[in-house]
C-alpha cells in the first residue's frame, strides 16, 4: 500500500482498485442476484437508465448481437423483470421497459448489497471513510464522463448497483 506522504501512481490506485471491485463481487455475490445471471442484470441496469430503447441499441451497449440480447430478454420476460412494447412510431419495432417487479427487484438487490458493504464501512476509521467517499465521487465523475465521450461534463455520479 501506498504511504499517505507519497502521490500515488495511477498504476497502483488501478491495482488496488482492482482489487477492491474483486472483493466488493466477493461480497455482492453474498448478497445474491438470483434469479438473473450477471448478463441478465445488466440489461437491467441498462433498461433502467434507458428507457423505451429498442433491442438493437441494447445489443450495441451490451457489445453483442440482437439474437443473443433477444434470449436475454426472454428469460427477463418470462421471470417479469422487462416488458417488450410495440413502439408508438411502428408496430413492427419493439421497446423494452423495467418492469414494476424488475425496479423492485434492482430496489431489494441495491439495499443488500448497500447493507452488506455498510458492515465493511463500519470496520473502518471515520476519516478513512470521508476519504473513501470523495475519492469514489471524484472517480465516478470521472468514469461516467468518459462512458459518456464528453471529458468535460460534470455529470452527477452514476448510481450503480
Amino acid at each position: 500500500m501506498t504511504s499517505s506522504y507519497q502521490r500515488p501512481q495511477p498504476e497502483e490506485v488501478a491495482r488496488v482498485t482492482s482489487e477492491a471491485a474483486e472483493l466488493l463481487e466477493v461480497l455482492w455475490g453474498r448478497a445474491s442476484t438470483a434469479p438473473v445471471s450477471a448478463s441478465q442484470l445488466r440489461v437491467l441496469f441498462i433498461l433502467e437508465h434507458n428507457e423505451g430503447i429498442n433491442l438493437r441499441t441494447l445489443a450495441d451497449a451490451l457489445g453483442s448481437t440482437p439474437p443473443s440480447t433477444s434470449r436475454l430478454c426472454d428469460r427477463l420476460q418470462a421471470v417479469g423483470f422487462m416488458e417488450r412494447r410495440a413502439a408508438s412510431t411502428s408496430k413492427r419495432e419493439l421497446r423494452l421497459y423495467l418492469s414494476r417487479r424488475g425496479r423492485a427487484f434492482l430496489t431489494d438487490l441495491r439495499s443488500r448489497r448497500e447493507t452488506a458493504l455498510t458492515s465493511v464501512l463500519e470496520q473502518m476509521p471515520a476519516a478513512q471513510r470521508s476519504a473513501l467517499l470523495s475519492g469514489l465521487e471524484a472517480f465516478c465523475l470521472a468514469a461516467a464522463a468518459q462512458i459518456h465521450g464528453d471529458a468535460d461534463e460534470k455529470a452527477p455520479p452514476a448510481r450503480t448497483a
